[in-house]
């Protein structure tokens, strides 16, 4: 297995958790070069993670002779310089989320990879996390039958970084901010090729003083008749909330990734000890997480990327789908603005998802509804005549005395 020397673009939170999962349990992967604009945090950030090289020259760090991936962990308005650099220099190319600002520049991103013929990996954790991959995968076996509606939902007190909060470099709010998850961890449940039509969304701006929303629901409708529905926020208080639900014709998921982790801890003691991501305190009833790159998805992504890149094989996060992402954020935003439901406008190549259909079980002629047992055994059926329409009630098992 080949080892990778990574350039590191950005010396931010992400850069720090995607550093502690590439050089965790003696990983062969290697950061070797660290961007920053801030000699100060880039020398901190490679004091912190022992990398030898440090340079304020995006130029010189993506092109650095050492490395031959490149990972874009910059602020939002600095993706399609960064990648189009790094694709230029014929490196491998993996970019946090969201891809760009809107799906306009996205797009041009795609193309400008696609062009390039660089590996590009779209680095979308939370797809990743063990209990996703899990639940996909028993998805994609037909556990659950045809999924009808799958629900995301994300809400923390807010990003670490300034530039988050400032709407032209990050391109909306807590939309562009988690938005992003939570539509492409709903696309992994009702399917990729299930292409996302149309979408109804309300945002608004509820406590901060900012321009961008704060708070954010959004429903998208997919061609297969599911609905997808996220639910974002920047005001939620008690730390980050990370919650799945998947709701099909023979079964149903719940998933809850962060608050509730099987882990609990009181402590009375003073300190300001580090948690978990996004936690508000540090004493009283505590919600640590184990292991964060794990359960955040952070370790099976880059494995997932780096035997993509061996293999020359499509990775399960491509551009691509950051680029429908995009999409789907604009046309949430489209939404708002016309107070009703907005298409999703974009170059799909997802193919056609049949609509949702079900060949209904018959009883003596008719439509079976449903069937139930009683609290006394019995077995009722409810059934419609498909000639008259009309619906009744049926005992078809009685309890033996």
């Amino acid at each position: 297995m080949q080892s990778r020397r990574i350039t590191m673009l950005g010396t931010g939170l992400i850069a720090d958790f995607y550093t502690m999962t590439l050089h965790g349990q003696r990983n062969r992967d290697f950061v070797s070069v660290v961007y920053s604009r801030s000699q100060e945090r880039g020398d901190a950030f490679a004091k912190r993670w022992n990398i030898a090289n440090v340079t304020t020259s995006l130029e010189a760090a993506i092109n650095h002779p050492d490395t031959d991936v490149v990972i874009v962990a910059l602020p939002n308005h600095m993706h399609e310089e960064a990648i189009t650099m790094a694709a230029k220099a014929g490196k491998a190319i993996l970019c946090t989320k969201p891809l760009a600002r809107n799906a306009e520049e996205a797009k041009r991103i795609l193309d400008t990879v696609e062009k390039a013929g660089v590996f590009a990996g779209y680095l979308e954790d939370l797809c990743y996390t063990p209990k996703t991959l899990k639940a996909v995968k028993s998805v994609e076996s037909g556990a659950v039958g045809d999924v009808l509606w799958v629900r995301s939902r994300e809400t923390h007190p807010g990003p670490h970084s300034a530039w988050f909060w400032d709407d032209k470099q990050a391109g909306g709010g807590c939309i562009i901010d988690l938005g992003c998850h939570c539509i492409e961890i709903i696309r992994n449940f009702v399917g990729k090729g299930n292409r996302p039509v149309e979408v109804l969304c309300w945002k608004d701006t509820l406590v901060h003083p900012i321009n961008a929303e704060d708070n954010a629901i959004a429903l998208i409708k997919f061609e297969s008749g599911a609905i997808g529905q996220f639910e974002v926020s920047w005001t939620f208080r008690g730390g980050m909330d990370l919650r799945d639900e998947v709701a099909g014709t023979h079964g149903t998921i719940w998933l809850n990734h962060f608050l509730r982790t099987g882990f609990e801890m009181f402590t009375a003691a003073e300190g300001n000890s580090y948690v978990a991501e996004k936690s508000e305190s540090s004493t009283g009833w505590l919600f640590p997480v184990g292991d964060e790159v794990a359960e955040l998805g952070y370790v099976d992504m880059f494995t997932d990327m780096f035997n993509a890149m061996e293999t020359n094989t499509k990775p399960m996060e491509s551009f691509y789908d950051g680029y429908v992402v995009n999409a789907i954020m604009d046309a949430c935003f489209k939404s708002v603005e016309k107070h009703g439901w907005a298409p999703v406008e974009l170059d799909w190549r997802g193919g056609t998802t049949p609509r949702i259909s079900n060949t209904p079980t018959m009883f003596e002629g008719l439509v079976v509804i449903k069937q139930e047992t009683l609290p006394d055994g019995r077995v009722k059926m409810i059934l419609k005549d498909p000639k008259t329409n009309e619906f009744s009630d049926r005992v078809v098992a009685v309890v033996n005395s």
